[in-house]
């Protein structure tokens, strides 16, 4: 029976109020994905022109009773905020409203809960959520005891309402140990791939921009690629060939929306710091929406206040199909692509070479037979383009590692 109830579509009123901080009419048009992505339909919407959030109920006593209102007309079985709400708004709302109320932090808690899979995943969504709900106890006791499932109610702590905050402290400090540990092993493959000097490159971007699906043609990664928000929270990895024969690691993480609430930022800061570390990041966004711009800004801010002012960025537009032109707002320094039908790929892998630190030079080298091992090393950390057995010795044509230049000045024919 629990199930039958956790998988029924709900009916969700949708407030935010417009303060001038943002554009509120996009923020809410994408508050509108949010709720289909977690599992609730749309059913009316309000929007309240205020200088500020009413510090009791945020869009005042007045649009309280027009909402309740509302919520017996539509029959919504949830309302749902465009913005955080503190713990005394939350109680009050649930009581003026009687029916659930959640914030998009909660609602994006609660997407995130559904689609975490792997260990780590599921710890940092764990924490994200203690660390939201403990302030927030008595607020929501009452909504969540009225109402068994639903959006807002998934993930650890949905039938431990009785749990006092000592209990989620404790749990939350154990949280930490655990997400510490899985950073430490993290940083220990970070560590082994600089050794083994691996070349990293992430690809970073907007929630359902399509960078999974940029992972898959690239790769033949067969990562999950679809038409939802957050359809990718656990980082992928793949190896990559590039045209100048360089292999690298591709990874994919967990996509970004406006005003990602800074408990996630902090929870998933491990994961994030797969771009941190990279070489080069590919900062994607879906070239036919209108927000597209705003995309890119959301992701390079987030990059920014993760450390990533230093590493090179190529800015990826995505779903160039769909386009008649590309807006000038870009810029020159863009590659297009279409990662559903596998074009601008090849264009997309030229600039990723280029953009990267050489690492390889091309050389023609006249290797005596003496220096066989030489050649071994050549083939193995290099790519041959061609070998030619001759009195002199090996001649080949390869690209061999820059650092290693020193070993075969004595031999080198021509470079390229």
């Amino acid at each position: 029976m629990e199930n039958t109830v956790e998988n029924l579509r709900q009916r969700a009123l949708l407030i935010s109020i417009d303060t001038g901080e943002f554009d509120a009419e996009e923020s809410l048009e994408e508050l509108v994905c949010l709720a289909d992505t977690a599992g609730a339909d749309t059913v009316g919407t309000m929007l309240q022109k205020r200088d500020a959030p009413d510090s009791a109920t945020c869009i005042g006593s007045g649009r309280v009773a027009e909402a309740a209102e509302q919520v017996k007309l539509l029959e919504a079985d949830i309302v749902i905020f465009d913005r955080e709400l503190s713990p005394s708004q939350l109680k009050n709302l649930t009581d003026a409203l009687d029916c659930r109320v959640v914030d998009r932090t909660m609602l994006i808690l609660d997407i995130f809960a559904q689609r975490a899979h792997t260990a780590e995943g599921r710890l940092q969504v764990e924490l994200a959520q203690q660390k939201y709900r403990l302030p927030r106890l008595m607020g929501q006791g009452t909504a969540l005891s009225r109402l068994g499932g639903g959006i807002g109610t998934r993930g650890p702590g949905e039938t431990k309402l009785e749990s006092d905050r000592r209990h989620i402290r404790r749990r939350i400090a154990s949280l930490e140990r655990e997400l510490e540990e899985v950073a430490q092993r993290r940083k220990l493959l970070r560590d082994r791939r600089k050794k083994d000097e691996v070349i990293s490159v992430a690809i970073v971007g907007y929630t359902n921009v399509g960078k999974s699906t940029l992972l898959n043609a690239l790769t033949d990664a067969g990562v999950l690629a679809e038409n939802k928000l957050f359809a990718t929270l656990d980082p992928t990895s793949r190896g990559l060939k590039l045209p100048d024969g360089r292999e690298v690691m591709l990874t994919d993480t967990v996509g970004l929306v406006r005003r990602l609430p800074h408990m996630l930022v902090d929870a998933f800061r491990s994961t994030l710091e797969e771009a941190a570390f990279s070489n080069l990041i590919l900062n994607v966004c879906d070239a036919s929406s209108p927000d597209a711009a705003e995309q890119v800004k959301v992701t390079n801010d987030l990059l920014n206040e993760i450390g990533t002012e230093n590493i090179p960025v190529i800015t990826v537009l995505n779903k160039c199909d769909l386009l008649d032109e590309i807006p000038e707002s870009f810029g020159n320094d863009i590659c297009l692509i279409s990662a559903a039908n596998k074009t601008g790929l090849d264009e997309l892998l030229l600039k990723i070479s280029q953009k990267l630190d050489p690492t390889h030079t091309r050389l023609t080298l006249l290797l005596p037979y003496s220096e066989g091992s030489l050649a071994g090393e050549i083939r193995a950390r290099g790519k041959v383009f061609s070998e030619e057995y001759t009195a002199e010795g090996l001649l080949i044509d390869a690209l061999v590692e820059i650092k290693s230049l020193y070993r075969y000045t004595d031999y080198v024919i021509r470079g390229n």
